[in-house]
């Protein structure tokens, strides 16, 4: 018998009228992650060659613009109180989060499109082309997903912030699957050689958990997945 899925009643929220100073704080650095790692190419010589000086040096710039909208509160999660308060309501989204929504959807789309490409390419010709598969589609692909975030076409990108209790399950469902199954095909990548067979693995392994994870978002069995009913008042992050 196939689980139902589970849903959130928004009564049944506990309303936060501010947001801690620990946890605007635990958020600040996740907005670094997603702007740090935007440049893909430069992120996949990252891990290929370690830090270097223009790493340094753009890591640097993050931190610096990143702090300045922390402190002004332009950050999702970073602001003195929830933007969102009532998820049927009809409000302005605003730039920012308009802005930090659709890079994080990039580096989430972009970085698991492009490795699964290089996943299928190694196992049909038997040789590796990721670096070039970056260089070459990692842009292409970024930009597509920056042109829609512009005209508000994203989830939590949109012009109003009425949709939230159904967009941010969407948003959430893409992180876990991204942010398990990368990791997982990086270990894997380090410890299977790199053969016809073991990329085929990899590929089941990572195919697998992209396909797992987004069936428990799906149900609303991670956290932050369940669609929350509108009509009563609730906090969104």
């Amino acid at each position: 018998m196939a689980l139902a899925a589970k849903v959130e009643l928004a009564g049944g929220r506990k309303i936060r009228e501010r947001n801690k100073p620990a946890y605007r704080l635990a958020h600040w650095p996740i907005w670094i992650f997603v702007f740090f790692i935007a440049p893909g190419p430069s992120t996949f010589t990252l891990f290929e060659r370690g830090f270097d000086s223009r790493n340094l040096a753009w890591l640097v710039l993050v931190l610096l613009g990143t702090g300045i909208a922390a402190l002004r509160g332009r950050l999702p999660g970073v602001e003195p109180r929830p933007y969102i308060i009532r998820f049927v309501e009809d409000k302005p989204n605003p730039l920012y989060r308009r802005i930090c929504y659709t890079f994080a959807w990039s580096v989430v789309i972009a970085f698991a499109v492009l490795n699964l490409a290089g996943l299928v390419v190694a196992v049909s010709s038997g040789a590796w082309r990721l670096k070039q598969i970056y260089e070459y589609g990692y842009f292409p692909i970024a930009t597509a997903i920056w042109t829609l975030g512009a005209f508000g076409l994203l989830p939590r990108v949109k012009a109003s912030t009425k949709g939230e209790g159904h967009e941010r399950r969407y948003f959430y469902g893409a992180v876990w699957a991204s942010c398990i199954a990368q990791p997982v095909l990086g270990i894997l990548w380090k410890v299977l050689p790199h053969s016809r067979a073991a990329d085929a693995a990899k590929l089941v392994v990572f195919t697998g958990i992209l396909a797992a994870i987004g069936w428990l978002a799906h149900q609303g069995r991670l956290p932050r997945t369940r669609p929350i009913v509108p009509g009563e008042m609730a906090v969104s992050d």
